[in-house]
């Protein structure tokens, strides 16, 4: 499930973001929301699956590190490209983060992944966050897709967000080639993971996390979930 989505996103969609308009603030909605709870400026950050990161550099002025950890090689290329010249942000394969000691990170996010992977990849992917997590740190997991509703409320908050930033337009032609995209075959042949609430505050209890839901979730979809959790 997991290298099939992998391979989907590797490479540029109109899709998946409607114009580069959308692209943009897109990423930059992300970042403006997941800095707030970096917890420090001498914070270790992780950024688990973190896609292009257009605006990075917005949550690496707040810490001390950013790792950002992403699985495609064509995206991570051109992160390491990106960010060359900030001393800040470092680039990694998922490998390579699962080989880091225990406490390397103060802080962990993974905003808009649990969706791709399977059950049990998840439940491993939160055991190895939390050895890597300080003992004081705290993880949060954004975008969680519950299942009622799910596509509808994510066309509503693409089209308000595109009326809010300017593509509208594009945004409806974007849906309109969803019908007929790779994105909606691979989605009725692979799937989705979904996770109601109680759900999701289970897999992070039983990973060893004390977790609660936030008040928003991170991003324009306010109908999806973000969690936050600390380890016990």
């Amino acid at each position: 499930m997991t290298s099939t989505w992998v391979k989907f996103y590797d490479f540029k969609h109109s899709i998946i973001y409607v114009n580069e308009r959308h692209r943009d603030v897109h990423y930059a909605r992300i970042a403006h929301d997941i800095a707030p709870y970096i917890p420090s400026p001498a914070a270790r950050v992780l950024d688990y699956g973190s896609g292009e990161a257009l605006h990075a550099d917005e949550m690496a002025a707040r810490c001390a590190s950013l790792v950002l950890a992403e699985a495609a090689p064509n995206v991570r290329a051109v992160l390491t490209q990106r960010f060359a010249g900030n001393a800040k942000i470092k680039v990694m394969t998922p490998e390579q983060v699962a080989a880091l000691p225990s406490g390397s990170f103060d802080f962990i996010v993974m905003h808009s992944v649990s969706q791709y992977l399977t059950v049990p990849e998840l439940e491993g992917l939160l055991g190895r966050f939390r050895k890597l997590l300080t003992s004081g740190g705290l993880l949060v997991v954004g975008d969680v897709v519950p299942a009622r509703f799910a596509s509808l409320a994510a066309a509503l908050a693409l089209m308000r967000f595109g009326a809010a930033n300017g593509f509208l337009g594009a945004a409806i032609l974007g849906l309109m080639r969803i019908v007929a995209s790779d994105y909606l075959r691979l989605r009725k042949i692979i799937g989705l993971s979904h996770y109601d609430e109680a759900g999701m505050l289970a897999k992070l209890a039983a990973a060893g996390f004390s977790a609660s839901r936030a008040e928003r979730n991170i991003g324009h979809n306010q109908a999806r979930m973000t969690f936050l959790a600390r380890p016990l």
